[in-house]
Order: structure tokens, then sequence, then C-alpha cells
């Protein structure tokens, strides 16, 4: 028989963990779940912070990311740009400090937004090589370098090595050792997320020295610095029970009707006395940070029987369509672009949002879609699809994202692409949202929000019209270009016996003809008509020249 335990030995070894913790024993929840993975998560972490604060300073990027092999899936990595630099008190925050940051509580749009980012990068390097990250930095006020650890089970920083610097570059440098980790030149790795980061961001210049010393340096395509997005309040039908609960416990208004308006956008008295219309038994008069839950979910359906104005919009940035234009030539160089940039939408009644999308065809666009891994299985690949989070690259996770799901609805044979995964096609579609609704803490895939999925999908196919226009152009000038050929090809035959039928001059027949034949076809010169004209007729003559040659020689 079982001997019973009793319930104090049970809970004898019961702990409360930090959220550090957490996240050492599920490291793959912040996207360290692979080798090449978990490279490309650290470069985009830092990078993201570095384009942040770039712009929030209102500084021309300059990024240079140098990753160096150590030893067998170990590697230094050292990430520098040109912002306005950290101040020391706040360098163990930004660095070592999970769920701490400048971005999580703001009501605007963000790369970042869960405030884990490079306290995840310091946590990863203590795990798997046991040594701290070094942080340069140079503001308008000092020059510091130090080294920053993780106290994992406080949730605490580690500040060591503290010590002034002689330098007048302002930025910041960050610089780690981290094992477990892969460098791979892969639709996955970090020259990827580099080449995409400068597609998104062409205000940016960023450069990359791998670890064989190549070179690369994707150049600063565009001069104008991104519209600065502004911080605003959120919207009444954008929150739920639980978000109006934690907006009224940590408001300092005396009143409810006061907090609701000062908190919300679109609030106004007048909304307040509807409100009391449709729930008159919630008392207004109260502190807020006594309002209880059920009053809490009788405000949120009161909210849904409003109409309500659409929700501000200057909290939101896009890339804009002559960047991306100007950045997809840049780098992808294709025959053929289109770019649209559709009207602001909403999704949960009243979280903005703005889709833009793009089309390249031809040049370096498209890529194969398999790969073949050590083992010698097929690895599906999305390089003709370009996934885009308010301007960061999403590479993973794909399967899982409202922009594959989009664009795996639409019926690409309508728009002259026969078979999507192997023509030279790449779509670029880019979601910016002051919350961006991400399947996993990764970041690396959208949710599937209905309403995301139909505006993106609308996007797309704005854009394959486009394309489909190009694509029969292209198909029915290839048609009278076959046509025009075949004709010049008979053209010299056709004189000759025309002339011996009406004794009219051979060559006055064959100039006379091809005349015709150029104004016929002139689409096919457009203005270099009568140069191109001249061109074939010279070559003809020389056609004409070698065949008397032949046959004055049999």
């Amino acid at each position: 028989m079982a001997e019973n335990i009793k319930s104090e030995e049970i809970f004898k070894e019961f702990k409360e963990h930090s959220i550090s913790e957490f996240f050492r024993k599920n490291s793959q929840m912040l996207g360290y779940s692979g080798k090449t993975r978990s490279l490309t998560t650290i470069v985009h972490e830092y990078v993201t912070n570095s384009l942040d604060a770039c712009e929030e300073a209102g500084i021309l990027p300059e990024i240079e990311v140098v990753i160096k092999l150590l030893a067998e899936n170990k590697y230094s990595i050292k990430v520098r740009d040109n912002g306005p630099g950290i101040p020391s008190k706040h360098v163990g925050k930004v660095f070592a400090t999970v769920l701490a940051g400048t971005k999580f509580h703001r009501y605007i749009q963000q790369r970042g937004q869960q405030g884990i980012g490079a306290s995840g990068c310091t946590l990863f390097a203590k795990i798997t090589t046991g040594k701290p990250i070094t942080i340069k930095s140079v503001n308008e006020k000092e020059s510091y370098e130090c080294n920053v650890d993780l106290d994992i089970k406080s949730n605490k920083p580690l500040i060591s090595e503290m010590k002034k610097i002689e330098s007048d570059v302002r930025g910041t440098e960050v610089f780690g050792e981290f094992g477990e980790i892969k460098y791979e030149n892969s639709d996955h790795g970090v020259y990827e997320y580099l080449k995409r980061t400068a597609l998104s961001n062409p205000h940016a210049t960023i450069k990359l020295l791998d670890p064989e010393g190549k070179e690369t340096v994707f150049i600063r395509a565009v001069n104008e610095m991104p519209k600065r997005p502004k911080e605003v309040k959120p919207h009444p039908l954008g929150i739920d029970t639980n978000d109006l609960i934690e907006f009224a416990h940590r408001s300092h208004e005396k009143k409810l009707s006061l907090f609701l308006i000062e908190t919300f956008s679109r609030m106004t008295q007048g909304k307040i006395a509807e409100i009391k219309a449709i729930a008159p038994e919630i008392n207004f008069d109260i502190e807020p940070a006594k309002m209880q839950w059920s009053d809490s979910e009788k405000l949120v359906k009161a909210f849904k029987q409003i109409k309500w104005m659409i929700p501000e919009l200057d909290a939101l940035s896009t890339i804009g369509e002559k960047q991306i234009e100007i950045a997809i030539k840049n780098i992808l160089n294709p025959k053929f672009l289109s770019v649209i940039e559709r009207k602001p939408k909403v999704f949960r009644g009243g979280i903005p949002f703005i889709v833009e999308s793009g089309i390249a065809y031809g040049g370096e666009s498209g890529k194969e879609i398999s790969q073949i891994d050590k083992d010698g299985n097929k690895i599906e690949a999305e390089g003709n699809v370009l996934r885009f989070a308010n301007k960061v690259p999403l590479l993973f996770d794909g399967s899982n994202c409202a922009i594959t799901e989009a664009i795996k609805g639409i019926q690409w044979k309508r728009y002259g692409i026969n078979n999507f995964d192997e023509e030279p096609v790449s779509i670029f579609v880019n979601v910016s949202s002051v919350y961006v609704p991400y399947s996993g803490v990764g970041k690396q895939a959208i949710a599937k929000e209905d309403d995301l999925i139909e505006e993106i999908r609308l996007a797309v196919m704005d854009c394959g019209r486009i394309l489909q226009r190009y694509l029969n152009g292209v198909k029915s000038m290839h048609l009278q270009e076959t046509r025009y050929k075949t004709i010049m090809r008979y053209i010299s035959q056709l004189s000759k016996d025309l002339s011996e039928i009406t004794n009219m001059n051979n060559k006055e027949i064959e100039n006379s003809l091809k005349i015709l034949i150029e104004k016929k076809y002139s689409k096919l010169f457009g203005e270099n008509a009568d140069m191109a004209s001249d061109q074939k007729n010279n070559e003809l003559q020389e056609q004409e020249a070698t065949v008397d040659e032949s046959e004055e020689a049999e």
C-alpha cells in the first residue's frame, strides 16, 4: 500500500521564481530556439534598439554589425550605432532588466513592445557563456564603458568595471560573447535579416562584417527621416475589461468620469452622457481605483453600443510608397514594381493599423522556395514573401502569420502568375500599428486576426492588378515582336518577287515595305522607333550583303 504524503511535504519546495528565471528555462519563447535563429534574434534585438534610438533623436541611423567566430557554435557580436547614447544610470535597465524599458507602456507605434529584447540577449549570453555584456556609450554629458550582467533570481542588473572613456563620437556599442549559435547564409540568417531591414528602413546605412571577413554595406537609399509617430490615447473600442481595470487602478483622477475623458481618445462629456444613459447603475463620481470588475464589464459593453470617431492616426508611421519603391529598386532591381499604401483601418474595433504592400517582378526578385538540410530533408523557405511589422523583418514562423495566410488565399493565376513559388516575384507587406498582435513572444509572426488578413489581402490584390496589366503588356509585346521578326525574315524575298512582277526597283520596294512594317509595329520601339528602325535596316542590309557575297561565290 502506497504511503500517503502530507501536503506540507509536497509544498515545502514551493518557491516564487522571477521573470528572468522563467525565461532562462523557456528561452525558446524569446526566439532562441535554434543556433541560426538564436544568432539572428540577438542581432535583431540590438539593431531594433539602435533604429528606435536614432529615430527618436532625429538622427539618420548608421549601424555596424561585426560577427566573429570564437569556437564551434560560439561567436562574438558587436553592434554599434550613431544614436543619442544611453545615460549611465539607465544602462542596467536597458540591458539587464526583463520587462523594463521606454516602450511597453506607451500607446505609440514602436518596433519593440514587450521590454524583453536587449535584456533577453544578456540573459542568453549568461546561460551560454557565463559572460557579461560590455557597453560603450557616449551621450551629450558623459562617455563611459562598463560590463552589464543580470541577477536572474532578482531580475536586477549587475554593473561592474564602470569607467570613463575618451570619445566625442556619439552613439552606443554593445559587445557580447554567445554560445549555442551559428552563422549561416540562409533565408533565416543575419545577412538576410539585415538586407530586409534595409528594405524597410531605407533611411539607414547598415554594415555587416561576417565571420569570414566579408563586408557588406546596405547604403542609405533616402536622406529623409520617416514621419515620427506621436503618442496618443487609446481608443475606447480597442480595450477589454481587464485593460479598463488596469487603467483605472493606475489613475490619479478623483472621479470615474474624469478618468475616462483623460485616459481615452474621442471621449467627451457628450459621450459620458451617452454611456450614463446605457448604464445608469454605474456611479461616475467614484474614484477610478474603486471601480469593480462588473462596472468595467458594463462600461466596455456600453462603449460598443456608441458611435465613435475613428482612432487618432498620429501614432502611426509608415515607410511610405516612394521610400519603398526606392529601397526595392536599390536592392532587388526588379523589371516591374508596384507599391500601394492602403487607407488606415482598425481591428478589434479600435486599434488603428495601416498596410503597405508591394510586388516586385524580375531582376533579383523571388528565390528558390526549397532548400535541403544536412540530413537531406527538404526545407520549405519563404524567400519570395517579405513580411514586416512596424518596419521589422519577420523571418520565422511564416506558416502562423496573417501575412502568409492572406497571400495564400489569393488566386495568383488571375494576375498572370501561373506558379507563384517558381516565378521571379517578391511580395512585400508591412503592417504598421500601435499594437501588433504577435502570435508569440518571439515577435516573428502576426496573429491571424480576420480584419488584418482581409486588409493585407486587399492590399496585395491592388498591387496584383497592376502587375497583371504589366504582364499582359509583356505578353502582347512578345507576340508583336515575334510577328515582326517573322515578317522581316521574308521581306527580302518578297521584295525580289514583287520586283519581278512589277518591274519596279527591288531596293525601293524593300524600303517601302520596311517603312510600312516599322509603322505597324512602332510600339515595339517606343520613343526610339526611328533609331531602332535604322538599326534594323542596317542589320538587314548587312545580312543581304552577306547573302549576295555567298551567291556570287557560288
